[in-house]
């Protein structure tokens, strides 16, 4: 059985200006593709078979990479349960002129092995901890696994259909369709996630950008659970609508669907909860900026309000863990 270090994978990309968001910087979309990437491979490692993206527990942004960095991106393999691998990605930003490496990105995904109908199939090999360190990580994976499990079961619970998602009523939404094309595909016709990702990505960026007036960054990507597959030659509707503005920061939630054109099915394929934070130029390039106030109104937009108090209140005790384990380790 494999300890986690022997599952580590090591992905390295240049960062291109064709790769940016905001000036001079990666666009969060195109990291969360490259994420999806590299924890797809650790995974099929472990797995010795097909993949499929079902979860992600998180995305939190440290800080960007730049236009002319190396981002370095690790994915390991922390835990594996019946058909399911858990897999961290911490992501590194390397200064091509110094060879100074920065934490920027870490991030948990879960994917399951699939036979060739898509249909979960069990995983043989087992991560056995090598040392201390590593029985950690595997306990908080496990633990992450319990939280999705109640999370799952929450959302199932109060899941609405697909046409009555509440966006209409919002005053700040985005609405976007795409098809998807062959070349979305990285197993048969199934859509590959990672290109999900950076149109979900796109459509909160969009709604933000419009509400702001201004540039914007991703600072995160809360727990997103898969609820149906999409597969090539079906329509994607992404629907984005505003759920929070703060001093410098708006969440966005993005619902997507995935509809079949010569049947009009539609589908639930899962929902996202995005944090951008508004950008201006500044005397040392873009630095965050106020957002104009925002005052939910309807008992819809008071009730998004609230659930975005909650998670904001979770991610910002994440990432003061994160930056606090990060900072032991030097």
């Amino acid at each position: 059985m494999p300890s986690i270090a022997e599952t580590t994978l090591e992905m390295v990309q240049l960062v291109f200006p064709e790769h940016a968001g905001a000036p001079g910087q990666i666009h969060g979309g195109r990291m969360m593709q490259w994420i999806t990437q590299a924890g797809t491979m650790a995974a099929a490692r472990v797995a010795h078979g097909t993949v499929v993206l079902g979860a992600m527990d998180d995305i939190d942004f440290l800080q960007p990479v730049k236009v002319g960095e190396i981002a370095i991106l690790k994915a390991q393999v922390e835990y594996v349960g019946v058909s399911s691998l858990e897999v961290g990605v911490r992501v590194y930003a390397e200064n091509v002129s110094t060879g100074r490496r920065t934490v920027t990105l870490n991030s948990h995904l879960v994917f399951v092995n699939v036979d060739e109908q898509v249909r979960p199939r069990a995983v043989r090999d087992k991560i056995q901890p090598a040392d201390e360190h590593e029985t950690l990580v595997v306990e908080a994976a496990r633990a992450r696994r319990e939280q999705r499990r109640l999370r799952f079961a929450q959302k199932a619970a109060r899941r609405v259909e697909a046409h009555d998602d509440g966006t209409e009523a919002m005053r700040w939404r985005f609405e976007s369709v795409r098809s998807v094309l062959p070349e979305d595909a990285l197993f048969g016709n199934l859509m590959f996630p990672g290109k999900m990702l950076m149109d979900i990505d796109e459509a909160g960026g969009i709604l933000s950008m419009r509400y702001c007036k201004g540039f914007v960054m991703t600072a995160c990507l809360d727990a997103m659970d898969f609820y149906a597959p999409i597969f090539s030659h079906e329509v994607v509707v992404f629907k984005a609508a505003l759920n929070w503005v703060g001093t410098s920061s708006l969440e966005v939630g993005v619902k997507v669907l995935a509809e079949t054109p010569w049947t009009g099915e539609t589908r639930h394929a899962c929902t996202a909860f995005l944090t951008f934070v508004h950008l201006a130029s500044g005397p040392d390039g873009l630095r965050p900026a106020p957002c104009r106030p925002f005052t939910p109104e309807t008992p819809d937009e008071r009730r998004r309000w609230q659930e975005a108090l909650a998670r904001r209140d979770q991610r910002l005790a994440r990432v003061k863990q994160l930056k606090a384990t990060l900072s032991e380790r030097g």
